[in-house]
């Protein structure tokens, strides 16, 4: 695979690297209610494993449960009740670019987030089944992708939840992505899909979910991967380890799809975009054309289910022609507002600063 284009079957992304393979969305190519399969982003930690045998694939799921299962997709299809949903996956890292002094690591700006509709079986289904000991505190994810050094022993990435957000009933072990087959890029044929927390959390290409009677400590679960400093920090500053805490839900946030940064536009133009808020819901999104002078409501939808985020909409006049910017903002079920900027962290993540889109209107 790695000889061909990894962005095949893929369309308008841009590619961030090619060795993991992470490629973005621009924010115009995120319009669509549901995201299409060829616009969701991509986010890789490691090579991707051959997957041309998901007749043959399997899952354990194992640790401290009372009956170790192992399961094909077909056992998985037949033995629990299998489910629809659009649910959000957002990279922790998304809008890392815009961080100063700058975090390194992929340099996302707006598009690693999309809202795809995903067909599989409720990961509590099939955890309740094998029996969940009184003792479990954590999940640990196991997928098949390769380590970039190619070292078999190595896992490039192994995460978990804690057990409490594990048993809630929107996160899904996933077999389809938008009515077909997952994408190879995005973890065919099985993943987890685990909205609202940082994307890592929704392990690809998944083969084993193991219960653990201690917080998960895989690859990525230690040291700064994922985690910010549990008090505010000065940009730049020298953070300890041992003052890392593990990024849990992901914050309140909008994007603007239409129009497009950088656009020319009428003195009206009708302005849309989503906005999403971990495992909450959002109560308003609200639009400025003055640089925050003043704020109008949006026309906000509902959810259209858990976990899905909240498309919205507003029709804007300008009072001349000019440089204008739009300034979108979302205010989320605990009242918690979307802000203008963001307290620094080493690694950049986090980020859900305010989307601003610039317009030539004339």
């Amino acid at each position: 695979f790695a000889s061909e284009n990894p962005l095949d079957g893929k369309l308008g992304l841009t590619l961030l690297n090619d060795r993991p393979v992470n490629a973005e969305t621009p924010p115009e190519f995120l319009d669509d209610a549901i995201t299409p399969t060829d616009r969701h982003f991509i986010r890789n930690n490691g090579l991707m494993p051959d997957t041309t045998a998901a007749e043959g694939w399997t899952l354990t799921v194992d640790g401290f449960v009372d009956t170790p299962m192992e399961y094909s997709i077909a056992d998985l299809r037949e033995q629990f009740e299998v489910v629809t949903l659009a649910l959000t996956i957002e990279c922790g890292g998304n809008g890392r670019a815009f961080f100063e002094p700058p975090a390194s690591g992929n340099q996302w700006t707006y598009g690693a987030v999309g809202c795809s509709e995903w067909t599989g079986v409720r990961l509590r289904d099939v955890l309740e089944k094998a029996g969940v000991q009184s003792n479990v505190v954590y999940t640990a994810h196991h997928g098949a992708d390769i380590h970039l050094s190619g070292d078999a022993d190595k896992a490039p990435l192994s995460r978990g939840l804690p057990i409490d957000k594990a048993l809630t009933d929107n996160i899904l072990i996933a077999f389809q992505m938008n009515g077909s087959d997952l994408h190879p890029m995005n973890g065919a044929p099985l993943r987890l899909v685990v909205p609202g927390w940082p994307g890592s959390c929704s392990q690809k290409w998944l083969t084993r979910i193991e219960l653990r009677d201690q917080v998960h400590d895989g690859a990525k679960m230690t040291g700064t991967s994922y985690r910010v400093p549990a008090f505010p920090v000065a940009p730049g500053a020298d953070v300890p380890e041992e003052d890392f805490v593990i990024m849990e839900r992901m914050p309140v946030k909008s994007l603007v799809t239409f129009p497009a940064n950088g656009a020319a536009s009428g003195l009206e133009t009708e302005v849309r975009g989503h906005a999403w808020s971990g495992d909450r819901s959002v109560s308003a999104v609200e639009i400025s054309t003055d640089f925050g002078a003043t704020w109008s409501a949006a026309d906000l939808d509902d959810p259209v289910n858990d976990g899905a985020w909240q498309n919205w909409r507003a029709n804007v006049s300008f009072p001349q022609a000019g440089y204008y910017e739009v300034w979108a903002r979302a205010t989320d079920s605990e009242g918690v507002m979307q802000p203008f900027a963001i307290d620094w962290n080493p690694k950049g993540y986090l980020n859900n600063t305010m989307h601003r889109v610039g317009l030539q209107v004339g």
